[in-house]
């Protein structure tokens, strides 16, 4: 009885919790400094016949077509989206890393890439809806070059939710499902070479800089972001798209339906399609990532201390 108490003392500390606001609290401040550039890479994403061109162009016709507030269309929703899933991601990664510490000593990278494969998995089935409404929002009144692409009409956050589920079913609110269940290894793989970098910057009780923390965040992101790209372009695609689900259900059936979508988008415009917005995504996502970590780390060292408590959690 002692070590199930224990057990969930761990995944209901107040440890756990703070780094789970933290998280929270790191990817709203990076994602809203670099927001622009996840407005770039999204365009470039789902509009087949805009041009890929460098981000600072592609920024400024956007600006220009629409206006300069454009560039942060659909940011609350995004930042909603963004707090809930961080919350829950880091909440989730935080606790199985307190127990998998408590039984088994030390953290080892295959352990953190298996606890934030269980980490992401948990926080796509959960939030997946609120990705897909925020797409929808962000995308609302573009100047597409592709006709194909429908104008949207959302009054906000919980009309989209109601359009959605009148227009296209309950089910539509998971478009998008499978490749984000597939890319769960980008941040299980961000997570473990994170991981394993600061266990290394921080070998012989060195304390680890602001500055390293930025980088080592870079670093790690910078592998899983290219890796796992073409997966995040059909996951893009499959959240704006505005038609009912229809053909085979099931896993088998959006198996094939990913298949086809991919191998389409290939026929169509070749392979590399499926890395437009690459640069800017490269860009946004290395540096918002690096800023979050650098938040992060920096908001639960000062709340430890303010509270008095020690970070228990072996790097």
């Amino acid at each position: 009885m002692a070590s199930n108490g224990g057990s969930v003392g761990e995944l209901l500390s107040y440890e756990t919790l703070v780094h789970a606001v933290a998280g929270a609290m790191g990817g709203m401040t990076a994602m809203t400094a670099f927001f622009p550039l996840e407005t770039a890479r999204l365009r470039l994403q789902v509009d087949e016949n805009r041009k890929a061109k460098s981000t600072p162009v592609i920024l400024a016709e956007i600006a220009k077509e629409e206006g300069v507030m454009s560039l942060y269309r659909g940011w609350f929703s995004v930042i909603s989206s963004l707090c809930c899933s961080n919350f829950v991601y880091f909440y989730t990664f935080n606790s199985l890393k307190r127990l998998m510490v408590l039984e088994k000593g030390q953290s080892r990278p295959g352990r953190d890439l298996v606890m934030g494969f269980i980490a992401g998995t948990v926080n796509v089935l959960l939030t997946t809806p609120m990705w897909v409404v925020n797409t929808r929002l962000k995308l609302q009144g573009a100047k597409f070059r592709n006709e194909d692409l429908q104008q949207t009409h959302y009054k906000g956050i919980f009309d989209t939710f109601s359009q959605i589920i009148a227009n296209e079913g309950v089910g539509a609110l998971w478009n998008g499902t499978l490749p984000s269940l597939l890319l769960v290894f980008n941040p299980a793989v961000q997570f473990m070479f994170y991981e394993a970098m600061k266990r290394r910057a921080g070998q012989d009780g060195q304390k680890i800089s602001s500055l390293q923390i930025f980088f080592i965040g870079a670093i790690a992101k910078a592998i899983a972001t290219t890796a796992t790209y073409p997966l995040q372009t059909i996951q893009a695609i499959l959240r704006f798209s505005q038609q009912k689900s229809e053909g085979k259900k099931g896993l088998l059936g959006s198996v094939c339906n990913l298949v086809n979508l991919i191998m389409d988008r290939i026929k169509r415009n070749g392979v590399l399609s499926l890395y437009k917005g690459l640069e800017a995504k490269l860009l946004q996502t290395i540096l918002t990532a690096a800023l979050m970590f650098m938040v992060y780390e920096k908001i639960t060292a000062h709340t430890f201390k303010l509270m008095g408590l020690n970070n228990k959690q072996k790097h």
